[in-house]
């Protein structure tokens, strides 16, 4: 017989489960005790600040203990990842980690530390394609158009980046490779002012994050000619695939989550968990789609698969363009 002092404790316990979705049979049930620093090894502002902001706010009410953005920018992320490897692993710091540690792990020889070796996978946060924009004066209004223009016009096509060794860069380099086309790099501190200079006519194009270049391109002050992922973007649906005119071509930025090496698996998990329900969650999906992003889904060993792929793919690359780190 069920007596009311045993029906009040189980009810409490149930209670208690609902309202902690911590998971705490997972043998960590403190975690997190405190508040947990999330490092962005970028300057506040951007996509990587909404996207981190909006998942920490996320996971601060779900776990119940403060998720704090916290900025470390300098020396193309290596600052901010490097903090964080050198951290305790006990869950309480975390990296947005990003296609710039992909590309570093062969770009940089100097690198102070290994990557792969120094951070667990946590979880996929979102992918964003990139776009080739022209000036408006450019006369193409194709990747065909504008390898032809290239190829009757060497020397005359200068194409901007967010700086040596960026995604923003090599995709210009993997694309001049695999084109057979030549065209003059030049590389600006961040993204903004070399869309300017695109759109002053000082500078002929520019691979760009569809998130910081497509409400130009909606408001006719960009052309776009092509996007870098095989599928088109749902943010810019009317511009075709790269790959369409160059079969093979693929490149795209993205975003996760690691924590130092050795930090506990079920907190990893739980860490996986919660931020892979809270990509489903309606008002953020809404706000990754704003920024032209797309969710990347999936646990956290999918994740390390991910991050595997995307260095190898980087490396070749760079290996590729023949261009590394002084």
């Amino acid at each position: 017989m069920i007596t009311r002092r045993h029906f009040i404790q189980a009810a409490a316990c149930a209670a208690a489960t609902i309202a902690a979705p911590r998971a705490f049979a997972l043998g960590n049930p403190s975690y997190p005790s405190r508040s947990v620093k999330w490092v962005v090894p970028y300057a506040p502002g951007g996509a990587t600040d909404l996207l981190s902001r909006l998942l920490c706010q996320r996971l601060s009410d779900r776990l119940g203990q403060t998720f704090v953005v916290e900025n470390k920018p300098g020396a193309g992320s290596n600052i901010g990842t490097q903090a964080v490897i050198s951290s305790a692993p006990d869950g309480y710091t975390l990296l947005l980690t990003s296609t710039a540690n992909a590309i570093n792990a062969s770009f940089d020889p100097a690198l102070p530390y290994d990557f792969a070796r120094g951070i667990v996978p946590v979880a996929g946060v979102a992918r964003i394609p990139l776009v080739l924009v022209v000036n408006n004066d450019l006369p193409v209004k194709s990747v065909a158009d504008f390898i032809a223009y290239a190829k009757a016009n060497p020397g005359k096509v200068s194409i901007a980046s967010s700086g040596i060794g960026t995604s923003l860069h090599l995709s210009g380099e993997l694309f001049k490779s695999m084109a057979a086309v030549e065209f003059t790099h030049v590389p600006y501190r961040g993204s903004a002012p070399g869309l300017t200079d695109v759109m002053s006519r000082q500078i002929q194009g520019m691979f760009d994050n569809v998130t910081s270049s497509f409400e130009l391109v909606r408001a006719g002050k960009l052309r776009a000619l092509g996007v870098t992922t095989r599928e088109r973007s749902e943010i810019l649906p009317d511009v075709p695939a790269i790959a369409d005119t160059l079969p093979g071509y693929e490149t795209s930025s993205f975003y996760g989550v690691g924590a130092p090496h050795d930090t506990p698996r079920e907190i990893v998990d739980l860490l996986n968990r919660e931020i892979d329900a809270a990509l489903s969650d309606a008002g953020i999906k809404g706000r990754i789609a704003e920024l032209g992003a797309v969710p990347l889904h999936g646990n956290a060993v999918e994740f390390g698969g991910m991050l595997t792929a995307e260095t190898d793919r980087w490396r070749k690359v760079v290996e590729l363009s023949g261009i590394r780190k002084d």
